[in-house]
């Protein structure tokens, strides 16, 4: 997965991300999203929504964070759901009645790739994964929590098809605009008491093609009244 590097990763989500004593949120046990994988598009995903589980990881040991992220990526879940019913279609589901995994399922398999697929590199937790079953709308996932640092942050990148205009009409007008080397960028965030987040879309500006899309969280020390 060559464009999903960490020096990428860190050049648009560690530049956002510095250590902190708290996290925007305290509860870790948020449930898996359950999601249909039939006919998942790109514009089914949100990345405001990965907002809750980015917070729950920040404080979480490096594994446990990312698995948290990856259970409850919308995007991730559909691709193996999809995966798994092809392969049952293809070589039989045993006992069951149909093709369809279920959510339990679906988590063994991203936490199976987690322990399979994690490495550490500069203090940093990273799982890369290509989705390379086609088509569908993404082609990789990548997830990253610091070793040391409350921070953790997911990266996508899109397969053919999603337009600046198809993200503009779902986000809205980016908050700021970006131009580094061949690619634009455009900018997005949710600020809170607790934390600020932010989502920059890559955007080739020749086609208007979104290429990927890097989330970060960066919680807020508390302020300390006197």
């Amino acid at each position: 997965m060559k464009s999903l590097t960490l020096s990428l990763a860190l050049s648009f989500a560690l530049a956002t991300l510095c250590p902190s004593s708290t996290s925007a949120a305290d509860d870790a046990s948020h449930p898996a999203v359950s999601v249909a994988a039939a006919d998942f598009s790109a514009d089914d995903f949100d990345w405001r929504e990965m907002i809750p589980y980015l917070s729950t990881a920040a404080n979480m040991p490096s594994e446990q964070g990312l698995k948290i992220v990856l259970e409850n990526s919308k995007v991730l879940r559909a691709y193996v759901a999809n995966e798994m019913k092809e392969d049952c279609g293809a070589h039989g589901c045993g006992a069951r009645a149909d093709a369809s995994a279920s959510d339990d399922e679906v988590n063994k398999a991203i936490d199976k790739m987690v322990q399979e697929e994690v490495s550490h590199r500069k203090k940093t937790a990273v799982v890369e994964y290509p989705l390379k079953r086609q088509p569908f709308p993404f082609s990789s996932i990548a997830a990253f929590k610091s070793d040391d640092h409350p921070d953790a942050y997911l990266i996508l990148e899109f397969s053919p098809g999603y337009t600046a205009t198809d993200l503009q009409a779902k986000y809205g007008a980016p908050y700021d605009t970006d131009i580094f080397q061949w690619y634009s960028v455009f900018k997005y965030r949710e600020e809170k008491p607790e934390y600020t987040s932010k989502a920059y879309f890559e955007v080739n500006p020749v086609d208007g093609m979104v290429i990927k899309v890097a989330i970060s969280l960066k919680p807020r020390k508390p302020k300390h009244r006197h």
